[in-house]
């Protein structure tokens, strides 16, 4: 099985504003960068974006390290909290519903259809997939303008 890296960000101007998404993905000595942006959006929108879009490019089977500064992600997935919310009917508690949903779903059932394994790396802090992922969203929001 192919192992391969995938390093995510997300970006918003504005919360909720126009936002952009980056990701690096890394295999055998290649890289291939992705980005993208959405005018009216959330931060942990477009970090959630990251991770799919990096994951919906692998064209088999992979294991994957999937490396982002998002809490919100890393943490949902890690600690079961994703699995748990769509077992419920995408509900957080029997009165808050879980944000988010659509991309949820579409999250766990790429995680389904490889070997993820989420580390979260601290943000903003010099990590260079991290910075370089964090430029592309930024610059796919700018391109939203244009």
């Amino acid at each position: 099985m192919k192992e391969v890296k995938i390093y995510t960000d997300g970006a918003c101007s504005g919360n909720p504003g126009p936002g952009g998404w980056g990701a690096v993905l890394r295999y055998n000595g290649k890289e291939k960068e992705l980005s993208g942006g959405e005018k009216d959006t959330t931060n942990n929108r477009m970090e959630l974006t990251a991770a799919i879009e990096g994951l919906a490019a692998l064209k088999e089977r992979c294991r994957v390290t999937l490396y982002s500064d998002s809490k919100y992600l890393v943490d949902a997935i890690c600690c079961g909290w994703a699995v748990k919310w769509r077992s419920n009917q995408w509900m957080r508690t029997k009165k808050d519903k879980a944000l988010n949903s659509d991309l949820w779903e579409r999250l766990l059932t790429l995680t389904d259809a490889h070997e993820v394994n989420f580390v979260w790396v601290k943000g903003h802090a010099g990590h260079p997939e991290n910075e370089r992922c964090d430029a592309l969203a930024v610059r796919a929001i700018g391109a939203l303008g244009e």
